[in-house]
């Protein structure tokens, strides 16, 4: 307790009124890092008195918090603090709603910065400027990552528009590669497996065949009709294919797909590979596609074209998810599937502590669910808490994406072993079949913009919830860890290869405008300049031979640099979330235009706060005048 005396005594010095700073001319110094906290034990302090109201309430209707005998406040019948309610929320600079914000009472904020002596008083900018620097230097005494260093890591919180999650009042959850993330080789092993063991019993040669994840990655696009997985960019262009389980060269893929865009519309033609989900198909699609091409499929099956394969590919997979042979071995020994993750169920707690209602929106069914969750989430919550304790409202075998779209039969769970009763009103506490995300809104009083919906498939998550409800949406991508990482790791060898394409953009410039002084000699006009006019000939030619071999040597140099740029995440298809050197995948892009936030995992919640206003970042133009100028830096350096 004397250490929690200290620590309250020295709050109480740091919000003692000081004389205003001195006027400067320029900007202030950064300040000195205060002394709080240092050299003290790491004890938690007993709780603050922080009575809140919310603004709308007819009277103080604020929770109050256990008193402890250190309180810095004193017993007063007002509350410091008020909260914004929907009613009398705005919306704010950035077009975010206000919404949940914390205010200080008008009163206390009039005592806080109504007079000279106030630590408030002066100029914001100074004012900011040493708060600010204090801030910093607290968060590194309390052992707390600041937001800006935890964005920068494998396990960072990535913002692709403007999200203030205090204006958030319902957060909902898919399962499965979202709260419960499998073992990508043993789940997707197995489904592979079952799958090969369906086209074996349909006639197909599948003996010789093992399961490769590296074949694939997540955001490669099928082509049903010529029997490829190609990578497109932001735009559609494919910049790498293959067929079969063989890597197309650069110069076949601009042949066959030269004048070709992938369309995702065209779902008779294009399959997405969404999710993880999608990595056993594929596998077992590609390597189906060389045994047709070796003719190795048993005339007895019929004229197959790749079309038809896939067709049977997907079939013999979704047989063994319907079955439920795959879900019955995992609900056995859920350990060796389900990779745990103890930080996830504090992440939830911690939003739902906060006011946030929690949903579970899962395709899964009741039992698979209830095994599922029990595994991942009892064992690391406090004090007999289940999981679900921590849900407003569990939705199993929800139909996705049909349940953000279409209405559909509404059960409710009444029993341990799933026996089930119809029912037309979800209420609080509630554990229901089928329904629609309509029927959630109207049950919980809420809709759109106040709703975040997490999950890990593109589109029956999250593109589908954003286009038809306009809730938030956040992307869960395990893969942005390696990512990452790979990332840190080849940052010197893409330094090396930037440098060499920006060298060789300066030689072409050189060698370009001796060609057309040539071009223009050789039709008695001048050249562009008096001193281009005035070159000798031999000159002008031996100068564009050596820049030409240069070229030439940068070019066999670059090449293969190119090629293997990205190979420390996959060798095949080279990063997740660029297609090329320079330009963002189809993925990305689909992220970017779907998904609010996004990152490796939900525990990532744990190191923000479920208060943080995550704010997108800078999107850089190709006409921006400080990308010109750092360009010019680097060609300098």
């Amino acid at each position: 307790m004397a250490d929690a005396a200290e620590l309250v005594r020295l709050l109480r010095l740091r919000a003692a009124p000081r004389p205003s700073p001195p006027q400067r001319s320029g900007p202030p110094p950064r300040p000195q890092p205060p002394r709080l906290l240092r050299g003290l034990p790491c004890r938690r302090p007993p709780p603050l008195s922080l009575r809140c109201r919310a603004l709308d309430a007819s009277g103080p209707a604020a929770v109050e918090g256990e008193r402890g005998e250190e309180d810095v406040f004193e017993d007063e019948e007002e509350s410091y603090f008020s909260v914004t309610s929907s009613g009398l929320s705005q919306v704010d600079y950035l077009g975010q709603s206000t919404r949940g914000d914390l205010n200080v009472r008008r009163e206390r904020l009039e005592a806080l910065g109504g007079n000279g002596e106030s630590t408030l008083h002066g100029p914001i900018e100074e004012i900011a400027w040493k708060e600010a620097g204090e801030a910093e230097t607290l968060l590194h005494d309390l052992g707390i990552a600041d937001p800006f260093s935890v964005r920068h890591s494998p396990r960072g919180i990535f913002c692709t528009r403007t999200l203030n999650l205090r204006s958030i009042s319902v957060i909902g959850y898919d399962m499965d590669y979202t709260l419960i993330h499998y073992n990508v080789m043993a789940w997707e092993g197995r489904a592979y497996d079952y799958g090969m063991d369906n086209l074996k019993s349909m006639g197909f040669p599948v003996d010789d065949l093992k399961f490769d994840p590296d074949l694939v990655i997540r955001g490669l696009v099928i082509d049903k009709e010529k029997g490829n997985l190609v990578k497109p960019d932001r735009f559609g262009y494919i910049k790498r294919a293959m067929h079969g389980t063989q890597m197309l060269s650069t110069p076949f893929v601009s042949e066959i797909y030269g004048r070709e865009l992938v369309d995702l519309r065209k779902e008779s033609r294009w399959e997405f590979l969404n999710t993880l989900f999608s990595v056993s198909e594929a596998v077992m699609f590609m390597q189906m596609v060389d045994k047709l091409d070796q003719g190795l499929v048993p005339a007895e099956l019929g004229p197959l074209d790749y079309k038809g394969l896939y067709n049977a590919v997907s079939k013999a997979l979704f047989r063994a998810h319907v079955e439920g042979q795959l879900k019955r071995e995992i609900m056995a020994e859920p350990e060796r599937f389900v990779e745990p993750d103890p930080e996830l169920p504090l992440a939830l707690l911690d939003q739902k502590e906060a006011g946030k209602r929690l949903l579970l929106i899962t395709n899964s069914d009741y039992h698979y669910t209830n095994k599922m969750m029990n595994h991942a989430f009892n064992r690391f919550l406090p004090n007999d808490v289940g999981w679900r304790d921590l849900f407003e409202m569990v939705m199993v075998s929800a139909r996705k994406p049909e349940f953000f779209q279409l209405s559909h039969p509404f059960y409710e769970v009444v029993t341990d072993d799933g026996l089930m009763r119809p029912c037309f009103k979800a209420n609080s506490g509630g554990l229901y079949s089928g329904g629609s995300a309509q029927m959630v809104e109207k049950s919980l009083d809420i809709h759109g913009d106040e709703i975040l919906y997490v999950g890990d498939h593109i589109y029956t998550d999250v593109s589908q919830s954003k286009v038809h409800l306009r809730w938030r949406t956040a992307l869960i991508c395990r893969e942005l860890e390696d990512e990452f990482d790979a990332l840190v790791q080849s940052h010197g060898q893409k330094e090396k290869l930037v440098t060499l394409i920006q060298q060789k953009e300066i030689v072409g410039d050189l060698f370009n405008q001796l060609r057309l002084a040539q071009q223009r000699r050789s039709n008695s006009r001048p050249a562009q300049t008096l001193a281009a006019t005035c070159m000798d000939d031999q000159e002008l030619t031996e100068s564009m031979q050596k820049l030409l071999i240069v070229m030439q040597r940068l070019d066999e140099k670059i090449g293969p640099m190119l090629e293997s740029d990205g190979e420390l995440f996959n060798k095949r298809w080279g990063w997740l979330s660029r297609a090329g050197l320079w330009d963002k995948s189809h993925l990305t892009r689909q992220i970017e235009k779907y998904a609010d936030i996004y990152t490796s995992r939900v525990s990532n919640f744990l190191h923000y706060t479920p208060f943080m206003y995550f704010q997108s970042q800078e999107q850089t133009l190709a006409h921006d005048a400080h990308s010109y100028f750092r360009e010019e830096s680097i060609k300098v350096q």
